[in-house]
């Protein structure tokens, strides 16, 4: 405290209540992106997010493009997801919101290249772009802050009065933007309400979701002036710095209410939120949005480095220890940032770099929270970021894999709060699927299929029954209800959120399963996701009885149920007796002729080896009905059936192949699954290529999917930790010769546990553990080793390699 005024002290982050005793631990590069040039593509670009919000910085030098987006802007209007016959419903799109277009003077044609930096900073979440133009420098920053609810960009000039700029908003959608007294510009504007306009026969086009965007702009006090250029465009002259603040609202209230019948209005809530920020500094504005970012980011911190028997010698680690003691910040950042993370994904094939793994691994989790947060919408196909009218597959959750693998590093990678609105969304999803249940199947409880929407679509999608025909999807996402029941232990959250929806869903499974072929119980008609078999006839088909996922996923859902009631005191209710019947009567997973897992109730012939769908694993990774411990059979068929299905595919199947691997214990083939991944894509031949990473660190299908940047962080702590409710595996698939050294802390583990573990040279060197159960025994596998562990809360717990405690401290 200096001068009577007090200083903010945090407390301090997760990962840094437990200290490992390793006296030479690797110091990791810098959690950044970095760029050598201004963005050529979309997938060059730096995404930054609030989870509401979002915008993608192209880092133009003489013009400069924000492209935003706002997470409830999609077409259409509630849909009636109900028919006898059950036809195809037309899913809605997600739409963009606009353009930041920012105008800078000739001289700017001319910026020394060689001075050019753009950067994304994980650890801040700050965006960052940096050139000079004769002798004076140029620096922009960016971040969304969630606090606040504003996309915050500050431009300033290292010589006074050297900032001059014009700026102006845009949208692909039907809009008009205006200046609104001397230092703002609002651009109003709406979405479709429908996706396809009417044709001339055809009603009117119904009122979809309306917008507004506001810009207000800050520059330096007593030097520059804001002109108004026209009524659409502001110019700052001659100012020392400026600050840009976006706000945004749509008419959006939820899934039930027509846009028509909304009282919200877009421009009243912008305003409003202008309102709340008016008096903050930007450095207020700055330590809201690190307060609330850091504490999320900074819960888990990765290390991983090569073994230091492969480097150069001893000779090689007395240069290495010195060099540390230099603290010149300049070395070190020139270091980084001459190399590009497009070049360090380039030469991963070569050099392997561990630092890489780590960088990706910490961006899942970057992104995670920058597009999911309580209360916003559920992540999409790409998060919130979207630059098209048509994006593609519309931008829509997809139930079979997508929307889950969005949310898998939510709760190991400790970020269970940016889970919640997938919860809120299965609740949405539940209202309209019992509609869709009674009516399309006559059946209690409710049903999903393949693709939904912000309206909370529940129907079959449009198309062939390949993949229209799939309604496992609620039943899937129910899995995460329970999950996030055994990594938080909340009971109030198993009472009054989780049982209820596993409730419905468990009745509409009971209903849908049919007395069938040796007195099982079968669904029919069944697909496998989007893959087909070749029938008796010799014919393609899809359609057949009991695939091996929906009876994977039924008795996931039915566990669930089950465990739930025994926590509740609710073992006597009709539903769980019902379950309990059925359980034994599920059709048990089958190995086929050739050894591998069958797909289907009966050993077709596979058309496709290759499949980029997994789905007949899903016993393995997610679930939990195949494991090496229990079912030895089924790992040796599930091994058979991975090595056969091959390694190539879109990036979501290359990380659910990581995670199966770890799964399997087996720690080369996960990694050569990780560096499968680490692919660059060249954006103007993207269609040359499957899976891999675009210059951005997005992941690419192609094209772009978010979905494979969280199975990758899902998939890495997979392989470093894996848990039930009462068993806890150390490194179970740890690749010894590529990360022979490393610390991981913050991870999180069935049984509310939360852990901590360093490696030397590929063994356990030390394990952190503490849990927030009263009394918690843990059994602790190590390599064939199991001890049984007593971690009473409010304490850290050390164990050496051995797994004896040898420390045990107050949290």
């Amino acid at each position: 405290m200096e001068d009577g005024e007090w200083i903010l002290v945090r407390p301090p982050a997760e990962k840094e209540l437990w200290n490992p005793s390793l006296e030479d631990a690797e110091t990791s590069k810098p959690l950044k992106l970095v760029f050598s040039g201004p963005a050529k593509h979309w997938t060059d670009a730096i995404p930054i997010g609030n989870g509401r919000l979002g915008a993608m910085i192209w880092g133009g030098v003489a013009s400069e493009t924000l492209q935003l987006n706002e997470d409830t802007l999609w077409t259409g209007t509630p849909g009636n997801y109900t028919n006898p016959n059950a036809p195809e419903a037309l899913s809605q799109v997600y739409q963009l919101l606009g353009d930041i277009k920012l105008e800078f003077d000739d001289s700017h044609l001319t910026y020394a290249e060689d001075t050019y930096q753009r950067e994304l900073d994980l650890d801040t979440g700050t965006a960052r772009v940096k050139y000079s133009v004769g002798d004076v420098e140029f620096m922009r920053e960016h971040f969304v802050s969630h606090p606040d609810q504003v996309i915050v960009t500050k431009i300033s000039a290292s010589k006074l009065g050297s900032l001059s700029f014009t700026v102006f908003l845009d949208s692909k959608l039907h809009h008009h933007s205006h200046v609104n007294g001397k230092n703002q510009i609002t651009m109003e504007g709406s979405c479709p309400g429908k996706r396809i306009p009417p044709k001339a026969n055809e009603s009117e086009n119904p009122k979809g979701i309306q917008f507004s965007a506001i810009l207000d702009l800050q520059i330096s006090d007593g030097r520059g002036a804001i002109m108004v250029l026209d009524d659409k465009r502001l110019k700052v002259e001659g100012s020392d710095w400026a600050v840009l603040l976006l706000v945004a609202s749509s008419s959006f209230v939820g899934p039930f209410t027509e846009p028509a019948d909304s009282k919200k209005d877009p421009t009243s809530e912008s305003l409003g939120a202008l309102e709340q920020i008016n008096k903050l500094s930007y450095s207020n504005l700055y330590a809201h949005h690190l307060d609330d970012y850091q504490n999320l980011f900074h819960r888990v911190s990765l290390q991983l480095s090569k073994s230091s028997k492969s480097l150069l010698g001893n000779g090689f680690l007395k240069m290495k220890k010195a060099m540390s003691s230099i603290t010149n910040s300049d070395f070190k950042e020139s270091e980084d940032v001459t190399i590009s993370t497009a070049e360090r994904v380039k030469s991963f094939q070569t050099d392997e770099d561990p630092s890489l793994i780590e960088l990706l691994f910490q961006y899942g989790r970057y992104l995670l929270i920058s597009c999911s947060r309580p209360g916003t919408q559920v992540a999409n196909l790409q998060g919130i970021w979207n630059k098209d009218i048509e994006p593609a597959w519309d931008g829509a959750p997809h139930t079979n894999i997508n929307l889950q693998m969005n949310y898998w590093p939510s709760l190991p990678c400790n970020l269970s709060e940016c889970q919640e609105p997938l919860f809120e969304y299965v609740s949405y999803l539940s209202v309209n699927g019992s509609k869709t249940a009674k009516v399309n199947y006559e059946a209690s409880g409710w049903v999903v299929h393949q693709v939904s929407d912000i309206w909370a679509k529940t129907s079959p999608d449009r198309g062939e029954a390949v993949w229209a025909l799939w309604p496992m999807g609620g039943a899937w996402l129910c899995t995460h209800l329970w999950e996030h029941y055994t990594y938080k232990m909340d009971k109030d959250f198993l009472k009054n959120k989780a049982y209820p929806l596993l409730e419905g869903c468990a009745s509409f499974l009971l209903d849908w399963l049919i007395e069938g072929h040796g007195g099982y119980l079968e669904t029919n008609p069944s697909t496998s996701p989007e893959h087909m078999f070749i029938a008796p006839d010799g014919k393609p088909a899809s359609v057949s009885y009991s695939s091996t996922m929906d009876m994977a996923i039924i008795k996931e859902v039915f566990s669930a149920i089950v465990s739930a009631a025994e926590v509740l005191g609710k073992t006597e209710d009709a539903i769980v007796k019902r379950v309990r019947e059925a359980q034994p009567r599920l059709l048990p997973t089958k190995i086929a002729r050739d050894g591998s897992i069958m797909e289907w109730a009966q050993d077709f012939q596979d058309p496709d080896i290759h499949h980029r769908h997994v789905s007949h694993l899903f016993g393995l990774f997610p679930g939990h009905t195949i494991s090496v411990g229990k079912t030895p059979d089924l790992c040796k068929a599930a091994d058979y059936t991975l090595y056969k299905r091959g390694d190539d595919g879109p990036g979501w199947s290359t990380t659910w192949k990581i995670a199966l691997w770890a799964r399997l214990h087996n720690s080369e083939h996960a990694y050569r699954m990780v560096k499968h991944l680490i692919n660059l894509v060249d954006p103007d031949h993207e269609g040359d290529y499957e899976g891999g990473l675009y210059s951005n660190l997005f992941t690419a299908h192609p094209p772009f999917q978010i979905d494979a940047n969280f199975g990758f962080s899902a998939a890495v702590a997979e392989m470093l930790v894996q848990s039930t409710v009462k068993d806890l595996y150390l490194l179970p698939a740890l690749p010894r010769d590529k990360w022979a050294n490393g610390c991981v802390k913050g991870l999180k583990a069935r049984g509310g546990v939360t852990v901590n573990i360093c490696w030397k040279e590929g063994d356990l060197h030390e394990v952190g553990l503490w849990s927030k159960e009263p009394n918690s025994l843990r059994r602790l596998h190590y390599r064939g080793t199991t001890v049984t562990a007593n971690l009473p809360s409010g304490r850290v717990y050390t164990f050496n390699r051995q797994l004896k405690c040898v420390k045990a401290c107050s949290l």
